[in-house]
C-alpha cells in the first residue's frame, strides 16, 4: 500500500502524487471502500481516485534516484528504435508510451533526436507525429527523473539534451 505524499506512477494519468487515502463520499460509491486521492503533476487542476484493492489499474512508484542516475548513465547505450516506415513508427511509439518504462522512453527520445539530425541534413524538418511523441515522452520521463533526484524539471531535459549530444 502507498503512502500519502508518495509518488506513483498511474496509468494515462501519469505521474501522481498520493494527497490522501480514504473513503469517497460520493453518491452510489461503497462507503466501506478505500481510495488513492491522486493529483497528477502535470495538471494543476485534476484529481483521480482509484480504489487502494484495484488490480486492474497500472500503477507503480517512481523510479528511485539510484535508478534514476543509472538510466542517466545508460542514455548513451540505450539503442533508438528501429523501424523502417512511418506507420510502424508511430504504432511504436504508441505502444512504448502505454508501458510507462523509463527507459522505453528513452528510446523514443533518441528515435527522433537521430531521426531530427537526419531530416536536417537532408533539408527536411521532423514530421508532426516524431514531433507529439517526443514531447510526450520527455513530459513523461523529466518528470520521472525530477522527482528522485530533487532537481528542477529544466535541469533534467539539459542533462538529457547533453548525454545525447555526447
Amino acid at each position: 500500500m502507498y503512502k500519502i505524499g508518495d509518488y506513483v506512477v498511474c496509468g494515462n494519468n501519469g505521474i501522481c502524487r498520493i494527497d490522501e487515502v480514504g473513503l469517497l463520499e460520493f453518491e452510489g460509491v461503497p462507503k466501506d471502500k478505500k481510495y488513492y486521492f491522486l493529483s497528477p503533476v502535470n495538471s494543476n487542476s485534476s484529481k483521480v481516485y482509484t480504489p487502494v484493492d484495484n488490480d486492474k489499474t497500472n500503477m507503480r512508484p517512481i523510479i528511485s534516484k539510484d535508478e534514476a542516475y543509472k538510466l542517466i548513465k545508460e542514455i548513451n547505450i540505450i539503442e533508438p528504435i528501429k523501424v523502417i516506415n512511418e506507420k510502424n513508427r508511430e504504432n511504436a511509439y504508441k505502444e512504448i508510451l502505454k508501458t510507462h518504462d523509463c527507459r522505453e522512453m528513452l528510446k523514443i527520445i533518441k528515435t527522433v533526436y537521430s531521426r531530427r539530425k537526419e531530416r536536417g541534413e537532408e533539408g527536411k524538418k521532423l514530421v508532426a507525429s516524431d514531433e507529439k511523441y517526443l514531447k510526450l515522452a520527455k513530459d513523461f520521463l523529466i518528470v520521472e527523473l525530477a522527482i528522485p533526484l530533487e532537481i528542477k524539471k529544466e535541469e533534467v531535459e539539459e542533462i538529457i539534451h547533453v548525454m545525447l549530444n555526447k
